[in-house]
């Protein structure tokens, strides 16, 4: 089964499968279930949505890079370790030399049921904010089989939000499949000012992320929810939706599936739920999913496929601290083989 047509038969041949745009966060957290309020610790890791699914894409063995802009200082060369370690490439990284750049932070409080998580944004003035088109060596445009970005990215400034755009319509001159998360955050921006600046980039897509939360309430679609999936199809030409369905049992047992949509084949795929999810850090989940999907369309051409890959993805990276999901293929396609099983199934790996 071919999911995309001759346009994109020719992308084989570029350096990276993946690549994204994305701001890099430090991300610090209270050990165990302490509370940010009386923690006197805090774990340090590196994160960003669009870098944790290419990190995921890299985990499963294609190679990926991360566009990104942060300021030249220990702390940073921390983070880009992390980059490097994940098997993603730095070459497209951009260095902010200036003494007063800012690298992005978040802090991370986990939870036990009744209290729920929280998160704290200090992200104001970051270095991307100052990110210029021309800082994007030309190469880059012609390196990538697909470019990955977010809401998220958009959210963070005008002058972010142009870059972006602008680098969406240059990776897709050059025949890279555009992928896009809508991951709508509140705190960044309004639902209007969301809409109004996602509309105008829905024609250019041709894979995208969204939930049926985000397309009831920002973009104000009414009925079912399949309907909802074929009218970005119909309104806008994109290729294929994929939506993502939890159910929070509480904070640590979560319930995991997704819906995935062809407009080529007029057809939607499933798989059963993933039940009792034992979540030990939920956060970058979804960015997990995106990656599975996004590397069994490049690798595979097959959305069941896709599919499959989304869910274990999102499934273990619950019970994985920290953003990233740290996996590999041979796990993930042995979670999917168990998933798939109605046998008793061992409880270790030997």
């Amino acid at each position: 089964m071919r999911i995309f047509n001759e346009r994109y038969s020719d992308n084989m041949s570029k350096i990276y499968d993946a690549v994204s745009l994305g701001e890099m966060m430090l991300r610090l957290s209270p050990p165990g279930k302490l509370r940010l309020s009386s923690s006197e610790t805090f774990e340090k890791q590196a994160g960003g949505s669009e870098f944790n699914v290419v990190a995921g894409i890299s985990n499963l063995g294609l190679s990926t890079a991360l566009i990104t802009r942060i300021p030249e200082h220990d702390i940073t060369q921390f983070i880009v370790n992390e980059v490097r370690a994940r098997g993603v490439s730095d070459d497209y990284i951009i260095y902010d030399k200036d003494k007063n750049s800012r690298l992005g932070i978040y802090y991370y409080e986990s939870a036990a049921s009744p209290r729920k998580p929280s998160v704290v944004y200090d992200r104001r003035g970051t270095a991307i904010n100052y990110i210029n088109i021309d800082e994007i060596p030309q190469e880059a445009y012609n390196s990538a089989r697909l470019f990955h970005t977010s809401g998220i990215t958009l959210a963070l400034s005008s002058n972010v939000r142009d870059t972006a755009i602008e680098m969406m319509k240059r990776f897709k001159k050059a025949g890279a499949l555009l992928s896009f998360d809508i991951n709508y955050r509140a705190n960044l921006w309004s639902e209007d000012e969301a809409r109004e600046t996602i509309e105008q980039i829905l024609p250019m897509l041709d894979i995208l992320f969204v939930s049926e939360e985000t397309s009831r309430r920002m973009f104000r679609k009414t009925g079912e929810l399949e309907d909802i999936m074929k009218s970005y199809c119909q309104d806008y030409g994109i290729s294929i939706i994929a939506t993502t369905e939890r159910k929070v049992v509480s904070p640590t047992r979560h319930n995991f599936t997704s819906t995935i949509y062809s407009k080529d084949e007029d057809r939607f795929y499933r798989e059963a739920t993933y039940e009792n999810i034992e979540v030990v850090d939920r956060i970058g989940s979804g960015d997990a999913y995106v990656s599975g999907v996004l590397f069994g369309l490049l690798k595979y051409n097959d959305l069941q496929k896709a599919l499959e890959y989304g869910n274990a993805m999102a499934a273990i990276k619950n019970t994985i601290p920290g953003d990233v999901t740290t996996t590999n293929l041979k796990e993930i396609e042995g979670i999917i083989r168990s998933h798939q099983s109605s046998e008793a199934q061992s409880e270790m790996n030997r």
